[in-house]
């Protein structure tokens, strides 16, 4: 082959792999951002990055566009190695016309996630676009909606993860709210349908682009952002540690680590200490979560939304599980609107990729009032009896202290399908708790007595000795073992162990519809 066609086509490499330049480059340096490629670079294991569809270009022939050079179509993408394991990737060139979408770039975007489908490989995209080109009219659109169809096609195949490291405005943020988890960029990454400028005219109301879809109003209100990251290199760690507690595909078994597996797991004694003898106290659930997983690692999902339950992914014995535990520390651990879509999510990730579900029991209802009524708390919180119902990966529960009424089965009671239920010596399994009981019970015998305060304690007692324990409950059959706390870990990895083979078959349909 003649020289001179290979210094072409490396000269015109060198071109198109600056992106929109020197200067752009610099610019993005500037505000604190990494470029699409070092992002990559980041995210890859040395040199295993192939990038595809360099050298693609758009075919629009209107409003002045029709001749412009935008290398790469503002967009990266390509395949490469995270922790050995393959994974594909698309990457925003704000370098190139603001990272926007048009046709090419939603072609190569829709390419890479058909591979990611084909091989059963992980997905990540990272945002960092000023939205769709407009120049390029309804093709630029046509291309989100290839996006987000094949964003459908990929749910509950291949783990999708986005990183929003830029703006991320209109219908560009529905892409990541398809995807399994959002990784927000603190000051760097915004994320909404409409922006400032359109809400001050519309509604009136005046919003900054951070305080309006920034990582306080995602993660700890609308609960959009599963995760929050300082900088590009935060938000790239944190996705690689996602990836590791994640199967390729629905079709494998999440990675095993043996190197974590002990051979022998002694009693943790300090378990016995963390419930206070009061059961109105309060205290700190990841006390007993760090106690059961693998060196107390714990990589905890939206912590900041509805923190009255907490949910994300351990090991034990070197295998991923899904942890979901009330919290007593927020709202005393009830369950609520955004607590319910939280946890149900959480519950059907798990399940579609072969996760096993660790639930931790805690819970003294559902949350009263008005406002939650109105919002539809019966809906919401039918989302987690239809997740636990309906899952097949194995579920283990553990009954830590309370565990009151329909709550206690929308945290997956033996009728809801745990394989193994276990409980410690301070549950208290019930209907409803001790007062409300006594109120409903024993309204005539408490007003018609000489001593009402008296015959109230008395009858309070009574019921704490029949139900604020969870022997009655084994009793019937609804609790499988009663455990020493410092036994907790070794009972649930012994639970595992039996489950990797379980087995469940259900009827056949379409899908079952989840009360959304």
């Amino acid at each position: 082959m003649a020289d001179s066609k290979i210094e072409l086509l490396l000269k015109k490499r060198e071109k198109l792999l600056k992106g929109g330049g020197d200067k752009a480059i610099e610019k993005q340096h500037k505000l604190g951002k990494l470029t699409a490629r070092e992002r990559l670079d980041l995210l890859f294991e040395e040199n295993s990055f192939r990038e595809t569809q360099l050298f693609i270009k758009n075919r629009c022939t209107h409003f002045g566009i029709q001749g412009k050079d935008f290398p790469g179509e503002g967009v990266v993408t390509g395949h490469g190695i995270v922790d050995g394991r393959p994974v594909y990737a698309a990457s925003q060139d704000f370098t190139v016309a603001g990272g926007s979408v048009g046709e090419a770039t939603a072609q190569k975007i829709a390419e890479v996630m058909n591979a990611a489908l084909k091989t059963g490989d992980p997905f990540v995209m990272i945002n960092d676009s000023g939205g769709a080109r407009i120049q390029e009219g309804v093709d630029s659109l046509t291309g989100y909606g290839h996006i987000f169809y094949r964003n459908v096609l990929l749910s509950g195949v291949v783990p999708q993860i986005s990183i929003i490291a830029g703006p991320c405005a209109g219908g560009a943020a529905y892409s990541p709210a398809l995807t399994d988890f959002i990784v927000q960029v603190r000051h760097e990454g915004q994320l909404y349908i409409t922006g400032p400028l359109v809400i001050k005219q519309v509604t009136g109301e005046d919003i900054s682009a951070e305080q309006l879809g920034g990582v306080e109003s995602h993660a700890h209100y609308s609960g959009v952002v599963h995760f929050i990251a300082e900088n590009d290199e935060d938000a790239i760690n944190i996705t690689k540690r996602l990836l590791s507690f994640l199967p390729s595909n629905n079709t494998e078994d999440p990675p095993y680590y043996p190197e974590m597996h002990d051979d022998e797991i002694l009693p943790n004694e300090t378990m016995n200490g963390i419930v206070p003898e009061d059961s109105r106290e309060p205290y700190d659930i990841h006390e007993v979560i760090s106690g059961v997983v693998d060196q107390r690692d714990f990589l905890e999902i939206q912590e900041h939304f509805a923190p009255n339950i907490i949910v994300g992914f351990g090991r034990l014995t070197g295998r991923t599980i899904g942890v979901i535990a009330n919290q007593p520390l927020h709202k005393a651990g009830v369950l609520d609107i955004d607590s319910s879509d939280k946890a149900s999510r959480f519950i059907r990730f798990c399940n579609a990729f072969n996760i096993p579900v660790v639930t931790f029991v805690d819970v003294p209802g559902f949350m009263p009032g008005v406002k939650q009524e109105y919002g539809g708390i019966i809906r919401h919180g039918a989302k987690m009896l239809f997740a636990y119902a309906s899952a097949t990966v194995p579920k283990l529960t553990v009954v830590v202290r309370k565990a009151y009424g329909g709550a206690f089965l929308a945290m997956c009671d033996k009728s809801m399908g745990a394989d193994t239920l276990c409980a410690w010596p301070s549950a208290e399994i019930a209907v409803m708790g001790a007062e409300g009981a006594v109120n409903v019970l024993y309204r005539k015998e408490i007003s018609e007595a000489g001593d009402a305060d008296a015959e109230r304690t008395r009858r309070l007692d009574e019921y704490k000795d029949t139900f604020a324990n969870p022997y009655f409950a084994a009793s019937h059959g609804m609790v499988d073992d009663i455990i020493e706390p410092a036994d907790t870990r070794a009972y649930l990895a012994a639970a595992l162990e039996v489950l990797r083979a379980k087995r469940e078959l259900r009827p056949q349909k379409k899908h079952g519809l989840i009360p959304l």
